[in-house]
């Protein structure tokens, strides 16, 4: 019965996360078409920004339920026994506190933003799209309280260990000013033991609010006015469009692509390895995933070559990295909207030969470490290369038909995202249907 229900509750998540994705898709295309007669949708603009909260705070809450919040220690993995459990309920009972304040804080925000009776547009209320962040940081506390202790005894001093610290902060014996060192310092050490990275961020900034005798509710405020910043939307639109390439057969085809032009050349293993990490990570945005969809790959290759594992694995790890200056990814995205000095056209521009340099030098790195008797006496194939290009033809276009939708100045930002992530869903899934 328990398992029925958790699968239902499990599968309405990915369901209202996939139609959130859709409608996030969907609504810069409408707006396109609908500027040829003048016309537009109302409060559009204001509810893609609320699908980008709906899509952060349901993705937040999916990784908890997974067990994929990002930690930026792995101290725990070395532990074992009573000092594996020991650092597991002490870093959770403080992530589950941190998570129990922002959602109290997400909450008065909400109750505050209810008493104004603001409207979106067709009277839905705004205070019923913000209701997703306390419910997204509730789901995300009892998710944390049930991993991070395999038993109910240690889930049990968990929850009261966490009960504790929240009736601390809530009632301290002195003046809050005077535990910021240490509420930093306990922050730091379940960091350490293996406390997401939101918990860290999170938590930092309660401490410091909570040290200055400020209202939580102000951490709310500061998180929503982040996420409703007009250009964020972009980030998971073309997040989209990196997922359709990393699940489907583009890695494949990229790779024959490269291997095709420049494999044969002396270090081609190495050249190819620096060539297509650096185009998938443009799209997908993180290093992680291009390993995932293009380790299996390029890791025999760079084998086959002759390159010692060590270095194969330092090689593609390394790679994985190489498109994060390269438009679109995500991290120009991000310092744009965040410095609000440049705009993302010229952090693309100002990134693009940082970026070649990235490339040609772990290129050169890897040609000079490939061994001497590795030399192949293959020759340069055009037919085979002309193959492969036109095979991969749809997703070489790819960055092309990015850059012209965010370059023409007949899109913005956002609509530029969407008509990527439609090219890459129509290319892997109508035309490769991979």
């Amino acid at each position: 019965m328990a398992q029925g229900w958790r699968r239902f509750v499990w599968n309405g998540e990915n369901l209202l996360i996939s139609v959130a994705l859709g409608l996030m898709l969907i609504l810069p295309l409408v707006e396109i078409v609908l500027r040829f007669w003048r016309k537009g949708i109302s409060g559009s603009s204001f509810f893609e920004q609320h699908l980008t909260l709906i899509v952060g705070m349901l993705g937040g809450a999916i990784a908890a339920r997974e067990q994929r919040l990002l930690s930026l220690s792995t101290l725990s993995a070395f532990l074992k026994g009573r000092w594996k459990t020991a650092a597991a309920v002490g870093s959770t009972a403080l992530a589950v506190a941190v998570t129990f304040f922002l959602c109290v804080a997400a909450f008065k925000f909400v109750a505050i933003e209810k008493e104004t009776a603001k409207i979106v547009a067709y009277n839905i209320p705004t205070w019923a799209l913000q209701l997703v962040l306390p419910l997204g940081f509730a789901a995300i506390a009892l998710r944390l309280l049930w991993h991070g202790s395999p038993s109910w005894p240690a889930r049990i001093v968990t929850l009261v260990l966490a009960a504790a610290l929240a009736g601390l902060a809530a009632k301290p014996f002195t003046s809050p000013d005077h535990l910021v060192t240490v509420a930093l310092a306990l922050l730091l050490i379940a960091t350490v033991l293996g406390a997401p990275v939101f918990i860290t961020l999170g938590g930092a900034a309660l401490i410091l609010f909570w040290g200055q005798d400020t209202p939580i509710a102000s951490v709310a405020v500061e998180h929503y006015k982040q996420v409703i910043n007009p250009t964020l939307p972009t980030i998971p639109l073309f997040t989209l469009a990196g997922y359709f390439l990393a699940e489907g057969g583009a890695s494949r085809r990229l790779v024959h692509v490269f291997q095709a032009c420049v494999g044969q050349f002396r270090g081609g293993a190495a050249i190819v390895t620096a060539l297509v990490c650096a185009f998938f990570t443009s799209f997908t945005g993180a290093s992680g995933v291009t390993i995932l969809a293009l380790g299996g790959l390029l890791m025999p290759v760079l084998l086959a070559a002759r390159y010692s594992e060590r270095s194969a694995l330092g090689l593609l790890t390394g790679a994985g990295s190489l498109g994060l200056l390269f438009p679109p990814c995500l991290p120009m995205i991000l310092y744009a909207i965040i410095a609000k000095t440049v705009t993302m056209e010229e952090m693309f521009l100002g990134g693009l030969l940082p970026g070649i340099l990235l490339v040609v030098r772990t290129a050169a790195w890897g040609v000079w470490q490939s061994p001497k008797s590795a030399a192949t006496a293959s020759r340069f194939d055009a037919r085979e290369a002309g193959r492969a290009i036109w095979k991969a033809k749809w997703e070489l276009l790819l960055p092309v038909i990015a850059l012209a939708a965010l370059f023409s100045g007949k899109a913005t930002p956002v609509e530029a995202a969407a008509v990527t992530a439609l090219y890459a869903f129509i290319v892997e899934v109508v035309i490769y249907r991979d």
